[in-house]
Order: structure tokens, then C-alpha cells, then sequence
């Protein structure tokens, strides 16, 4: 698939929705970009395509939103070690039947399952983002 171009949140969160469409139960998608890349906008795409309807927020202080059994959004940002992912309890979703979408999951590199998909966000300009599957 081609590189896509996001002149905007909103296009951002278009693009996600659509891509939600090719996930399935268990899928494991990583997200990876600078600080404000577009991350959790990203994250509200694809929650909306998989048909949740609650507000997506950034899990940077809970480490992880659930929204019911479909969508694990995690930000390991500020996980120091795979010890503590582990002892708060992060790699138990990986089975529990729903998409799990990790920021900063460089950080707990080593508890990944395998066959992760990966969207990279590259900032461009102020609003513009190349989207990188």
C-alpha cells in the first residue's frame, strides 16, 4: 500500500477508520512517531471504524483505555522496563479478543507477539503527516 498523505486530523482519523476495516480480533498494531505525530488521532480512527463510539483519550497516565472487548489502546511512554508492562498486567490483553494499538511499543519490545502490524506517522508540516503501513 502507498504512503498516505493527511492534510489534517480529521483526514487522519478518515484514513484509520477505513483501515480498521482489515483488522481483525487479536491483531496487534503498533504506532510508531514523534510526540504529536498524530498517534491518538490515529487511535480514534480506528476505534471509530470498529464501530466505538466512547471518546478515545491518550492513555499516557492509565498506560492503557480499554473500550469494552474491542479496542486496547496502550502508551508505554513511560514504562521503564519490560518487568513493569508485565507486572501491570499489559501483555494480558494480547489474547483477550480485541485490537491492541500500542504507542512507544519500543518499550516493551521483547513482550510482543509476532506478527505485529506496524503504522508509522512522520510529521511533514504543521497538520500534514505521511501515514507509512
Amino acid at each position: 500500500m502507498a504512503d498516505f498523505i493527511s492534510h489534517s486530523e480529521e483526514e487522519t482519523i478518515a484514513w484509520a477508520e477505513a483501515y480498521a476495516k482489515s483488522l481483525r480480533p487479536g491483531d496487534v498494531v503498533l504506532l510508531e512517531g514523534e510526540m504529536g505525530a498524530g498517534k491518538t488521532a490515529l487511535t480514534k480512527g480506528i476505534a471509530r471504524g470498529l464501530g466505538i463510539r466512547e471518546e478515545v483519550t491518550s492513555p499516557t497516565y492509565a498506560y492503557m483505555n480499554s473500550y469494552g472487548d474491542k479496542l486496547f489502546h496502550y502508551d508505554c511512554y513511560r514504562i521503564s522496563s519490560e518487568a513493569q508492562a508485565e507486572s501491570l498486567g499489559l501483555c494480558d490483553y494480547f489474547d483477550a479478543g480485541g485490537v491492541c494499538v500500542i504507542e512507544w511499543s519500543e518499550n516493551i519490545r521483547g513482550l510482543l507477539p509476532a506478527g505485529c502490524k506496524k503504522i508509522t506517522l512522520v510529521k511533514t508540516g504543521e497538520k500534514e503527516r505521511v501515514i507509512r503501513i
